[in-house]
This record gives C-alpha cells, structure tokens and sequence, in this order.
C-alpha cells in the first residue's frame, strides 16, 4: 500500500485525521478533569477530621 497513490488512502486519511482530534479531544478533558495528586494523598489529622464531620 503506497501513501502517494491518488485516491488510494483518502478514507485511511480522514479516518486517522477523525482519530486523532478524538484522541485530542479526551486528553484535554482528561486534563480538565485531573485532579492534582497532592489533594488526593494528602492525610488528615484524625482531631481535624473529627473536627470537620
């Protein structure tokens, strides 16, 4: 399969191209969504925890 034959691989092309901005599409939510590490290990003291209910 040549990538320079006209005509030959224009599905493959916008099929790549469609799979690419998807691809772009779920890292930049991905990326909204994220939630720093820091705030998700982050242990509590049990007296502020208790403190906090």
């Amino acid at each position: 399969m040549s990538d320079d034959a006209p005509g030959d691989s224009a599905g493959e092309q916008v099929q790549a191209a469609e799979r690419e901005a998807a691809k772009r599409r779920i890292l930049a939510q991905a990326e909204a969504e994220r939630i720093p590490v820091e705030e998700t290990t982050r242990a509590m003291p049990d007296r502020r925890w208790r403190r906090e209910r």
